[in-house]
Order: C-alpha cells, then structure tokens, then sequence
C-alpha cells in the first residue's frame, strides 16, 4: 500500500484577489489565499481523503510561508521543503499571484510577481527521493509546465525527480502548460527537458498548442472554432504524439469558450487505451475561471486513482472544473464525490 496517492513538485506562491468581483485598479480590500497550478491539482484527491504531498521550498522564518503551511494543513496536503534563509530585504520570498475575476465583458486580469521566488532555487537533492518513492511509495507524481519551465533549476529538479518516480514503478502525470515568458530565451533547453518529462509520462494534459510549442509537433492546420473540427484537429495532433511518445495511456484536454467572464462553455477530451472520449461543451456559470483547467486534472487523475473506467475519469475530471470555477479559491475542494457528480448530471437542487 502506497502512503501517497499523488505527490507533486511546485512553488508555493499567494494569491490574493479582489472582492465582489472588482477590478484590481480600483479595490482596497482582497482576498488571500495559498496557491500554485500543482497543489491545486491534488486538491480534488486531498479533499476527498487521500494522502497528497508537496515538494517545494519555504522562506525560514516568513508569515507568509506560515501561512502557506497552514492553508495546505488545511486542505488535507502534506509537504517537504527546506527553509532558505530570506536573506535581507532583497532576498528570498514566495510569489504573488494579483488577480481579478472579471464580470460580464470584462475580462480577468492576472498580474505575477515572481522576483526573489523562493521556489526557482528547489532541487532535488532537498528531498529524500529514495524514502519517499521507494520505501513510502507514490501512486502518481504530477508535474506541469510552469514549475518545469520556472528556472534551470526547476527543470533539472523535475528531471531527476521524474526519473526517480519511474524507477519505482509510480505513474507520471504531465500537464505541459505552455508559458512563453517562462520559454523567453530557453527554447532549445526546454524542448530537450519536455521531451524527456514526455517520454516518462504516463499521463499527457495538454491542448494543441502546448503540444506544438512544448514537444515541436507541428500538428493539423489550424481550423474553425466548430467542437467537430476542434476534436478533428486534437485528434491528428494525438496521432502524431502517440507515436512519439508511446509509454503514455491518456491524452486530455479541456473545451473552453468564453461568452462572458461569468458564462463559458466547458468541454473535454480523452484518449485512453486507444479509445477517444468526448465531453461536449456546455453553458457553464463562472464565479472565477482560474484554476479550472487545475480541477478537471485533479479530477481526472482521481478517477484513475479510484480505478475507474476512462469514461468516468474524464466526466468526474469535467464536473471537478465546473466545481474550482464555481469557487473564488483557484482550485477544487469538494465535500464528497457525490457532489461532483451530481454536478455532471446538472443536479442542482438544495441537498438536505
């Protein structure tokens, strides 16, 4: 029996918003809270009762890193991280993640403020690898391409720990999450280190482009916005990325297209075992749209946790999102499978 059921590298960063749906030009009072794209992929699996654990690093001695502790004590995630002096007043911090939600035709801003980030400096050599994989055991590790991307440190780091999670026989989960101003002047680097992170993974999230700029397929022309020719297209890039990277068992991605900041129409697909799988968008009410592409991984890898069948992975992965986008956190925390699913099923009606 493995003690963790997803473990994850990441920068813990803050996210701080503002309230009733204000722009941030013109708020003065916000909202806090712990956050980054990994940690809040475990979220669904943590909520729900699993043992999840980030891999990071902490500012020794910062209130905001108390306060990130205390936040993922909260929600059920364990961690492992060293302390690194702050260094000054010039020194070491974690990121603020400033964001607004939108409302209506104006859409949500998002500003980051990432200097001095603690989280560029992790390396692999901070954790016990061999404990944690090896002796603990990890059912899936999941990386994204933000932390991979972040510095030469943080590539190197989820390279080796990749690595490590393989020789133990734990599945790799792999969101590519494209970032061109993490890619700015690294191209040829990043390519290589996706590459290989690819070749690991069991799982790949990602849409056509992530595909394209991430791991240089060069993928289907690109077409209308009709759902048919969207899948076509995802469908062709798949094809090519099958036959590269094989190891893989499931292709995803989600459907998104905005009619307001408040309204969206969310779908997604799945290739699993050789089979497509097709959630067609639906009208969706948005209260914050970010962290959604977060709640359908999290989703998604709880269905594979729980065994499930590949159809049942990518609807609990679909309700999981409508569920983070219903919420001002940026990520998903459902009180019990029952209410993820009867958000799938469109069941809203009071739970007495």
């Amino acid at each position: 029996m493995k003690k963790y059921a997803i473990a994850a590298v990441t920068s813990m960063g803050l996210r701080i918003t503002p309230g009733d749906r204000m722009a941030v030009q013109n708020s003065n009072l916000f909202y806090l809270q712990a956050t980054s794209a990994e940690s809040n992929v475990l979220n669904v699996s943590s909520s729900l009762g699993k043992e999840c654990l980030v891999l990071t690093r902490f500012v020794e001695g910062s209130p905001m890193a108390d306060f990130i502790k205390r936040q993922l004590r909260a929600r059920n995630i364990r961690f492992e991280g060293m302390e690194v002096p702050q260094g000054g007043p010039w020194g070491y911090r974690h990121q603020f993640n400033i964001a607004d939600s939108g409302f209506g035709l104006r859409a949500p801003r998002v500003w980051n403020d990432r200097a001095g980030e603690v989280g560029r400096t992790l390396d692999a050599s901070d954790f016990d690898l061999d404990r944690i994989f090896g002796e603990e055991g990890v059912e899936i590790l999941h990386l994204s391409g933000l932390i991979a991307a972040m510095s030469e440190e943080t590539t190197k780091c989820c390279l080796e720990v990749a690595r490590k999670a393989k020789e133990y026989g734990t599945l790799v989960s792999f969101d590519l999450n494209y970032r061109e101003t993490f890619w700015k002047g690294r191209e040829a680097e990043l390519r290589e280190a996706f590459s290989e992170i690819a070749s690991l993974a069991d799982i790949l999230v990602g849409n056509e482009e992530d595909f394209q700029l991430c791991l240089g397929f060069k993928g289907p022309e690109a077409g209308g916005k009709d759902l048919s020719e969207k899948i076509s297209r995802f469908e062709a890039m798949i094809e090519e990325v099958r036959t590269k990277y094989p190891n893989a068992r499931a292709y995803a991605t989600t459907l998104r297209e905005v009619v307001s900041a408040n309204e969206h129409l969310w779908g997604a697909i799945l290739y699993a075992d050789g089979n497509r799988y097709v959630e067609e968008p639906r009208p969706i009410r948005v209260l914050d749209r970010i962290g959604g592409g977060d709640g359908f991984s999290g989703g998604l890898l709880y269905g594979i946790l729980q065994g499930w069948t590949p159809d049942k992975w990518l609807q609990f992965g679909w309700a999981a999102g409508v569920l983070a986008a219903s919420s001002l956190n940026d990520y998903a925390e459902p009180a019990d499978e029952k209410q993820v699913w009867d958000i799938y099923k469109g069941n809203a009606r009071v739970q007495r």
